[in-house]
């Protein structure tokens, strides 16, 4: 089956690329010069682990490749994916559809016969009509379908969340469209991967439903670890003992500086936004975006605390930037909320993280960045770990003690104990929801 993918971002790549390695012929389609030549090249302009082999796998084979043709790449294709971008609209917080009004506008004009457009993007309920409005009256003589199939991918393991995924979800109005989904996603039917097969308002629900419900998880667990703090609890302990119910699970039970990324704030301010528009305001959702950016300020009110209640002229070395490991997402991450207020507050900021930098440097104006996280704890007066990278869940606490001006750590993710922080000579340690440690 020929599929054409416009936008080649983190989900239409990633999309793009594994459907190709389900054996379809696919055809990614974007606007940028720039990127369009970096893919051709073999460069994958994202950091997705295993995503390069895979891409340069199908290239070879013949099954993926990278044009900014649309019209080409649309011609024959039994299945066209809106794959573009939903920024949250500056202004009203809703998700900004232009670009997949536009992308649907072009399909339009390129189709010369049937097949199915699916939104891939995540759109607020409604969107794939307003889709098929927007082809129809762009070109009359359309034939085509359109389907909603929302992506559920996690930045650092989207490719297997792609071919083992917890389920897939499409939501079509014809047999005709099913048939042609069920014909994609044909190796994960063969395989019992659990499929949902809704309406095109259910399937869109479901996205946002979803995010705004681990969001939610997230948020209830940080604040129940200000709640330990307050009385003694320890969140590790309380976070085991709750997830151990079948009932509630322990995925999205760890205590942290928040919640970031290019989903969960955007979504959660989407569905807010659809709620309010439809007279039914999401309260629960509006109370975790509230909850979400005060958690921010208290990790700031932490590091202030281990600094004696002033980091003015002191030398932070901040472990981590990115919303979580293993991707270079910086969106919303909590780092882009405390280290400026650092360094507005007269800190002298260090960051290590081994994938950041590309967009941090113009995201953190005004920050070091190294690439050893010993040589950044050289006179530092307090080591924060912000991202929870596999390289700093061991390091040499001795070592970094050894270098320290003083001490002191604040570990926002609790990837250490206090026995073994306090062991290994740091005098002060600092972490979420649990007693501090001096």
């Amino acid at each position: 089956m020929k599929i054409a993918m416009i936008g080649t971002g983190y989900v239409g790549l990633v999309s793009g690329v594994c459907f190709s390695d389900f054996g379809h012929d696919v055809v990614c389609v974007d606007k940028d010069p720039d990127k369009l030549a970096k893919l051709n090249a073999g460069e994958v302009p994202i950091f997705e682990p295993g995503l390069d082999d895979l891409m340069a796998k199908n290239v070879a084979a013949g099954r993926l490749t990278f044009s900014g043709d649309l019209k080409q790449a649309v011609d024959g294709a039994e299945a066209v994916f809106i794959a573009v971008g939903t920024p949250t609209r500056r202004g009203d917080g809703h998700a900004d559809l232009t670009y997949v009004m536009a992308a649907a506008e072009e399909i339009a004009h390129a189709l010369t016969d049937y097949a199915v457009v699916v939104t891939k993007s995540t759109v607020p309920v409604g969107t794939n009509m307003q889709v098929k409005q927007t082809i129809l009256a762009a070109n009359p003589d359309a034939e085509f379908d359109v389907a909603s199939n929302p992506e559920f991918l996690r930045e650092g393991a989207a490719i297997d969340d792609f071919m083992r995924p917890d389920r897939i979800v499409v939501g079509v109005e014809t047999d005709r469209a099913a048939k042609v989904m069920r014909s994609i996603y044909r190796p994960l039917y063969l395989r019992d991967f659990p499929v949902v097969t809704t309406d095109l308002e259910s399937a869109e629900m479901i996205k946002y439903a979803a995010n705004a419900f681990l969001a939610t998880k997230i948020t209830f667990i940080n604040e129940i670890a200000a709640l330990c703090e307050r009385t003694g609890a320890d969140i590790k302990m309380v976070s085991k003992g709750m997830g151990m119910d079948g009932r509630i699970g322990n995925k999205f039970l760890h205590a942290g500086p928040g919640y970031g990324g290019s989903c969960f704030p955007k979504d959660t301010q989407a569905l807010a936004r659809i709620g309010q528009e439809n007279g039914m305001p999401m309260q629960l959702t509006e109370t975790v975006i509230k909850v979400n950016n005060e958690i921010k300020s208290r990790m700031v009110d932490k590091i202030y605390d281990a600094c004696d209640g002033s980091v003015n002229g002191k030398v932070i070395t901040v472990l981590g930037v990115t919303f979580k490991p293993n991707t270079d997402d910086m969106r919303d991450a909590p780092s882009l909320t405390i280290i400026p207020t650092l360094i507005g507050n007269g800190a002298k900021v260090r960051v290590v993280d081994p994938q950041g930098r590309h967009e941090g440097e113009a995201m953190l104006p005004g920050v070091t960045w190294m690439e050893d996280p010993y040589v950044a704890a050289d006179g530092a007066d307090a080591i924060v770990v912000l991202t929870e990278w596999n390289e700093f869940r061991a390091l040499d606490l001795a070592h970094i003690t050894d270098k320290m001006n003083t001490p002191y750590m604040v570990d926002l993710r609790n990837i250490y104990s206090a026995d073994e922080a306090i062991g290994a000579g740091l005098t002060r340690y600092i972490s979420v929801g649990r007693a501090p440690a001096e």
